[in-house]
Protein backbone atom coordinates (compact mmCIF):
# COMPACT_ATOMS: atom_id res chain seq x y z
CA UNK A 1 0.00 0.00 0.00
CA UNK A 2 2.82 2.28 0.93
CA UNK A 3 4.58 1.71 -2.61
CA UNK A 4 1.64 2.56 -4.07
CA UNK A 5 0.59 5.91 -2.74
CA UNK A 6 4.39 6.90 -3.26
CA UNK A 7 3.91 5.73 -7.05
CA UNK A 8 0.67 7.91 -6.62
CA UNK A 9 2.76 10.86 -5.00
CA UNK A 10 6.10 11.11 -7.33
CA UNK A 11 4.15 12.68 -10.61
CA UNK A 12 2.70 15.73 -8.36
CA UNK A 13 6.54 16.18 -6.51
CA UNK A 14 7.87 16.42 -9.93
CA UNK A 15 5.04 18.43 -11.43
CA UNK A 16 5.45 21.05 -8.65
CA UNK A 17 9.71 21.32 -9.41
CA UNK A 18 9.01 21.48 -13.06
CA UNK A 19 8.05 25.38 -12.67
CA UNK A 20 10.89 26.49 -10.70
CA UNK A 21 12.97 28.42 -12.71
CA UNK A 22 10.06 30.14 -14.34
CA UNK A 23 9.46 32.54 -11.11
CA UNK A 24 13.35 33.39 -10.44
CA UNK A 25 13.59 37.07 -11.25
CA UNK A 26 15.67 37.88 -13.78
CA UNK A 27 17.57 41.60 -12.89
CA UNK A 28 18.65 44.28 -15.67
CA UNK A 29 21.90 43.58 -16.75
CA UNK A 30 24.59 45.85 -14.60
CA UNK A 31 28.35 45.81 -14.09
CA UNK A 32 29.33 47.06 -10.61
CA UNK A 33 32.79 48.79 -9.66
CA UNK A 34 34.26 45.53 -7.82
CA UNK A 35 32.56 42.93 -10.17
CA UNK A 36 35.08 40.92 -11.68
CA UNK A 37 35.23 38.14 -14.92
CA UNK A 38 33.63 34.51 -14.49
CA UNK A 39 36.65 33.84 -16.95
CA UNK A 40 39.80 35.20 -15.91
CA UNK A 41 39.21 37.22 -12.74
CA UNK A 42 40.00 40.25 -13.96
CA UNK A 43 38.48 43.63 -12.38
CA UNK A 44 35.88 43.92 -15.48
CA UNK A 45 35.47 47.92 -15.09
CA UNK A 46 39.21 48.59 -15.32
CA UNK A 47 39.49 47.18 -19.05
CA UNK A 48 37.73 49.10 -22.49
CA UNK A 49 35.58 47.26 -24.71
CA UNK A 50 32.46 45.49 -24.56
CA UNK A 51 31.72 43.31 -21.89
CA UNK A 52 28.72 40.26 -21.17
CA UNK A 53 26.61 39.22 -18.91
CA UNK A 54 24.67 35.74 -18.75
CA UNK A 55 21.83 33.99 -16.56
CA UNK A 56 21.94 30.38 -16.12
CA UNK A 57 19.26 28.25 -14.99
CA UNK A 58 18.56 27.45 -11.98
CA UNK A 59 21.38 30.02 -10.46
CA UNK A 60 21.51 32.75 -8.09
CA UNK A 61 25.32 34.00 -9.54
CA UNK A 62 25.46 35.92 -12.46
CA UNK A 63 28.25 34.85 -14.50
CA UNK A 64 29.74 38.67 -16.11
CA UNK A 65 32.90 39.25 -18.16
CA UNK A 66 35.26 41.39 -19.06
CA UNK A 67 34.91 41.04 -22.55
CA UNK A 68 32.32 39.64 -25.04
CA UNK A 69 35.15 37.25 -26.25
CA UNK A 70 35.42 35.59 -23.02
CA UNK A 71 32.02 35.56 -22.83
CA UNK A 72 31.44 33.83 -25.74
CA UNK A 73 34.39 31.55 -24.61
CA UNK A 74 32.36 30.04 -21.39
CA UNK A 75 28.60 29.89 -22.92
CA UNK A 76 30.30 27.68 -25.74
CA UNK A 77 31.17 25.20 -23.74
CA UNK A 78 28.82 22.32 -23.94
CA UNK A 79 28.27 21.97 -20.58
CA UNK A 80 27.01 26.14 -20.33
CA UNK A 81 25.88 26.26 -23.26
CA UNK A 82 22.51 23.94 -22.07
CA UNK A 83 22.11 26.38 -18.88
CA UNK A 84 21.90 29.79 -20.80
CA UNK A 85 18.83 32.10 -20.54
CA UNK A 86 19.60 35.14 -21.18
CA UNK A 87 22.94 37.01 -22.39
CA UNK A 88 23.47 40.18 -22.89
CA UNK A 89 26.35 42.65 -24.24
CA UNK A 90 26.78 46.35 -24.55
CA UNK A 91 25.33 48.15 -27.66
CA UNK A 92 28.80 49.47 -28.61
CA UNK A 93 26.87 52.06 -31.18
CA UNK A 94 25.68 54.12 -28.03
CA UNK A 95 28.33 53.48 -25.30
CA UNK A 96 31.64 54.43 -25.05
CA UNK A 97 34.23 52.09 -26.10
CA UNK A 98 36.38 52.76 -22.84
CA UNK A 99 33.38 52.44 -20.66
CA UNK A 100 30.59 50.98 -21.54
CA UNK A 101 27.30 52.03 -19.78
CA UNK A 102 24.95 49.92 -18.13
CA UNK A 103 21.94 51.29 -19.79
CA UNK A 104 23.24 49.92 -23.88
CA UNK A 105 22.88 46.25 -22.33
CA UNK A 106 21.19 44.23 -25.03
CA UNK A 107 19.93 40.89 -25.78
CA UNK A 108 22.88 38.86 -27.16
CA UNK A 109 21.59 36.46 -29.19
CA UNK A 110 20.03 38.67 -31.92
CA UNK A 111 23.10 41.33 -31.35
CA UNK A 112 25.73 41.48 -34.79
CA UNK A 113 29.29 41.24 -33.94
CA UNK A 114 32.64 42.55 -35.56
CA UNK A 115 35.27 40.33 -34.87
CA UNK A 116 39.18 40.98 -36.33
CA UNK A 117 38.81 44.99 -35.66
CA UNK A 118 41.70 47.33 -34.94
CA UNK A 119 39.99 47.91 -31.85
CA UNK A 120 41.38 46.01 -29.01
CA UNK A 121 39.60 44.45 -26.27
CA UNK A 122 40.86 42.82 -22.69
CA UNK A 123 41.28 40.16 -23.78
CA UNK A 124 43.03 39.91 -27.45
CA UNK A 125 40.74 40.82 -30.38
CA UNK A 126 37.64 42.30 -29.68
CA UNK A 127 34.36 40.73 -30.27
CA UNK A 128 32.31 44.13 -30.89
CA UNK A 129 29.09 44.20 -30.38
CA UNK A 130 26.02 46.00 -32.01
CA UNK A 131 22.36 46.38 -32.29
CA UNK A 132 21.63 46.24 -35.68
CA UNK A 133 23.49 45.60 -38.28
CA UNK A 134 23.99 48.80 -39.99
CA UNK A 135 25.82 50.05 -37.25
CA UNK A 136 28.64 46.60 -37.02
CA UNK A 137 28.57 47.46 -41.31
CA UNK A 138 29.79 50.71 -40.19
CA UNK A 139 32.34 49.64 -37.88
CA UNK A 140 33.81 47.26 -39.84
CA UNK A 141 33.63 49.92 -42.85
CA UNK A 142 35.79 52.34 -40.50
CA UNK A 143 37.92 49.72 -38.51
CA UNK A 144 37.74 46.58 -40.48
CA UNK A 145 36.78 43.51 -39.34
CA UNK A 146 33.86 40.67 -40.57
CA UNK A 147 30.72 41.16 -39.48
CA UNK A 148 28.87 37.91 -37.78
CA UNK A 149 25.59 36.74 -36.32
CA UNK A 150 25.43 35.76 -32.80
CA UNK A 151 25.22 31.67 -34.45
CA UNK A 152 28.04 32.41 -36.77
CA UNK A 153 30.40 32.94 -33.61
CA UNK A 154 31.91 29.65 -32.59
CA UNK A 155 35.08 28.38 -30.93
CA UNK A 156 37.32 28.15 -34.19
CA UNK A 157 36.84 31.90 -34.71
CA UNK A 158 37.54 32.91 -31.15
CA UNK A 159 40.57 30.42 -31.35
CA UNK A 160 41.95 32.49 -34.36
CA UNK A 161 41.22 29.79 -37.11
Amino acid sequence: MKKFLCLLLLPLLFACSQGADDNMVIEAPAIHDHDRCHMCGMMIKKYPGPKGQVHLKGQLVTPKFCSTRDMFNFVLQSENKRQVTQLFVHDMAITDWAAPQDSAFIDAKTAWYVYGSSMKAVMGPAVASFGTKEAALKFAEELGGIVLSYDQIDTNLLAGE
